[in-house]
């Protein structure tokens, strides 16, 4: 009976400490994009997660482990929400609502929430193999997941096309985010958008 009950108190507080160290990661993946890498602290996260600054290393072997865990959890929610849009359309259809999805201004405010890549892709050749290498997974993932939107997925050609159009997807809506002219800021999203309508049809 004792054993039993140690065993359930051993996995109830395994439980918790799982629990925990995904609210750290949640809370980590939502301030990377909201004020970048170097902008994010450890003490900020832990204050923001409800916990002490000393029950860190409880959850991580360092600071840039905890990074590389939230990049990864930032770009599986920016992962699942573009699946969900190709998901909801005609597979014709997918990558105009994939890129008409991406280069909303809806995604251009939501910074916390939106695509890792344009909220973080000029801080992340500065950062540890780790977050580099979470980032080049997740930049793979979406070429691929663009290139097998068109008719002629599997072809040299259509991989190509994918790089480019990623390319011009990140870049577009990092430059919408950056400037402080809403003019401009629209006709960055629009002009990207327009370029990369007829890849579509």
């Amino acid at each position: 009976m004792m054993l039993i009950m140690r065993k359930q108190q051993i996995s109830a507080r395994a439980a918790a400490k799982e629990e925990t160290h995904e609210r750290i990661v949640a809370v980590a993946a939502r301030a990377i994009r909201r004020s970048g890498y170097d902008g994010t602290g450890v003490a900020d996260i832990m204050k923001e997660a409800g916990l002490t600054h000393g029950a860190f290393y409880a959850h991580f072997a360092s600071r840039e482990a905890m990074l590389a865990e939230a990049a990864g959890q930032a770009c599986a929610e920016s992962a699942a929400a573009v699946m969900e849009v190709v998901a909801s359309v005609p597979p014709g259809k997918s990558l105009e609502a994939m890129l008409r999805a991406y280069l909303s201004k809806e995604h251009l405010v939501q910074v916390e929430a939106g695509c890792p890549l344009a909220a973080l892709g000029s801080e992340s050749s500065r950062q540890a193999a780790e977050v580099r290498r979470v980032t080049t997974r997740h930049i793979k993932e979406m070429v691929d997941l663009a290139a097998r939107q068109t008719p002629d997925w599997g072809q040299p050609a259509a991989h190509e096309r994918a790089l480019v159009t990623v390319s011009t997807m990140v870049g577009a809506l990092m430059l919408a985010r950056a400037v402080d002219d809403p003019a401009l800021s629209d006709g960055l999203r629009e002009a990207a958008l327009k370029h990369l309508l007829p890849a579509t049809s």
